[in-house]
């Protein structure tokens, strides 16, 4: 088994042990993030319905306008800014934060501190 495979096994681990603790409700819906080399995306779920509420990525230049690279902190941030904004724009002020098997730390961590900062409660 290649370490590449053994990282994304143990990522699938942690994700399966946060999942089962954390929920999205009406009152508070997930915050679910994503991160590839590349790209970093989160969205607001709420899990009684399935649906998605609020999206923000990279991908979307709207959320990252004046970020030279979409791969890095800066971005990170830019995108924790754009889903707080638009979320508090659909009255949504609390969530549940769902790291999504990520560890707590580098981009993981700037999106968060970025949406708390920009005024969503978890």
């Amino acid at each position: 088994m290649s370490v590449a495979n053994e990282r994304a096994q143990a990522r699938i681990k942690r994700k399966s042990r946060v999942r089962r603790k954390v929920r999205g409700t009406q009152e508070r819906p997930r915050l679910c993030i994503f991160r590839s080399s590349k790209h970093i995306y989160a969205q607001i779920i709420e899990d009684t319905t399935g649906k998605t509420l609020v999206a923000a990525s990279t991908v979307a230049q709207a959320a990252v306008e004046g970020v030279a690279y979409t791969g890095n902190v800066e971005a990170a941030k830019a995108v924790g800014t754009a889903i707080a904004k638009t979320a508090l724009e659909q009255n949504i002020q609390q969530v549940v934060f769902d790291r999504n098997g990520f560890l707590y730390h580098g981009r993981v961590k700037a999106l968060a501190d970025a949406a708390r900062e920009a005024g969503l409660a978890f």
